[in-house]
């Protein structure tokens, strides 16, 4: 087996709000990195406050998979994986060091575990019967088609479910079309108390709004994106579309937000535990002042044993 100085990806994950991109900036200025997104949404053009882009943060360090498509079209996890080896490529040819950012679990695992992905083909007939059913029942379709890669999900949205069902279902009749590259990596994880990211969450909301989220959503109105494609695009797209159409008051819709946005840090903490059952060896990291060196020292320590 090659042996690399450092591993030649690195993972960062945590829940939303946890401060995964101010991690991995740091680092990627320590390490001559490139940052490729691991976030279903932020693929989306007209859509920062509401998926959280926060591209100031990147300040000279170059990013991947973000802004890379408009808001009417398709964009799926065989999508994001095709991406996501371009990408990786691309990084590694130029000789720096590609970090791998995101809470989007399934975005995650399916580089981690490297899915045997295949093209799926929508027929009619099972995507009308899907769409039939419960987000509950689609979750528990997909857990059963494949146990062991999808003991949970952190998607909210019903047709990401269903697509994933199809590319599962597509999979012992297609070949397998994902040529993953070879690499080491290091995940690393940001660990933080319930309590603290909960007034991380609240405050980032209240920003957001004052930055202008609502006619964030108003504009993707105005250049025709559907209303049930906005509802799909999650939380915080949904609950705005329902203050606009008088729904919600404003207020109502905040706390009705804000609690949802909690409850979904949990489901993606709960994913990474999957992860770590499955074999997936993450190294935690407090949020504390130390954060940057204590992630520099696991990747060094990392580094003298491969």
């Amino acid at each position: 087996m090659t042996h690399y100085p450092i591993p030649t990806l690195i993972t960062i994950l945590g829940p939303t709000a946890s401060g995964k991109t101010k991690l991995a900036v740091s680092l990627a200025k320590a390490l001559q990195g490139e940052i490729i997104s691991a976030d279903s949404r932020q693929v989306y053009q007209n859509m920062n406050l509401g998926t959280g882009k926060d591209i100031e943060e990147y300040g000279s360090i170059p990013y991947h998979l973000i802004d890379i498509i408009k808001p009417q079209d398709e964009y799926n996890l065989f999508k994001f994986s095709q991406d996501f080896c371009q990408s990786f490529l691309d990084i590694t040819k130029r000789q720096k060091q590609a970090f791998l950012v995101g809470g989007t679990g399934m975005y995650l695992d399916s580089v981690l575990n490297r899915y045997n992905l295949t093209i799926a083909n929508i027929d009619k007939n099972t995507r009308q019967d899907l769409e039939k059913k419960t987000e509950a029942e689609l979750v528990e379709i997909l857990r059963q088609s494949k146990p062991l890669q999808h003991n949970t999900t952190d998607a909210f949205d019903k047709g990401r479910l269903i697509r994933a069902i199809e590319i599962v279902l597509a999979e012992d009749n297609q070949a397998k079309v994902i040529d993953w590259p070879m690499f080491n990596e290091l995940t690393l994880g940001i660990k933080i108390p319930r309590n603290q990211l909960k007034h991380r969450i609240t405050e980032r909301l209240k920003s957001r709004f004052q930055l202008g989220m609502v006619q964030e959503v108003e504009n993707l109105i105005t250049i025709g994106v559907a209303n049930e494609r906005i509802d799909n695009f999650g939380l915080e797209y949904r609950y705005i579309l329902k203050h606009i159409s008088g729904e919600l008051n404003y207020n109502d819709m905040f706390q009705k937000l804000n609690s949802a946005i909690f409850n979904f840090s949990k489901q993606q903490e709960k994913w990474f535990r999957n992860m770590e059952k499955k074999g997936k060896k993450i190294y935690w990291l407090e949020v504390d002042e130390n954060i940057n060196s204590s992630a520099l020292d696991i990747i060094s320590d990392y580094s003298t044993q491969v």
